[in-house]
């Protein structure tokens, strides 16, 4: 189940990308962020405890919302636009 659920701006066109090779979707103008928890329950693992993150600041300052893309790069996933085809892949987080 999606931990976020979108309100408004259902009109703009559908972006496709995968999640952990799964297939998903956002709109057009979404963040990484944004595409990701509309369509997931989190956004990656506690580096700490691996307990599910969602993002912390959401404005790129904290660090706590990496994601690694299809290409190997680790973006931040609040300031990174979603790109049709992107492959997404989430951090998993250590166990302690």
């Amino acid at each position: 189940m999606a931990l976020l659920k979108r309100l408004a701006e259902g009109d703009r066109p559908a972006v496709t990308f995968t999640l952990d090779g799964q297939p998903a979707s956002g709109l057009l103008g979404d963040t990484l962020l944004t595409a990701v928890l509309t369509s997931s329950e989190h956004l990656r693992g506690s580096d700490f405890s691996a307990q599910p993150r969602a993002g912390f600041c959401l404005m790129g300052a904290c660090q706590d919302c990496w994601v690694r893309l299809g290409d190997g790069r680790r973006v931040r996933a609040c300031s990174t636009l979603l790109e049709p085809g992107q492959h997404i892949t989430r951090e998993p987080g250590r166990s302690v």
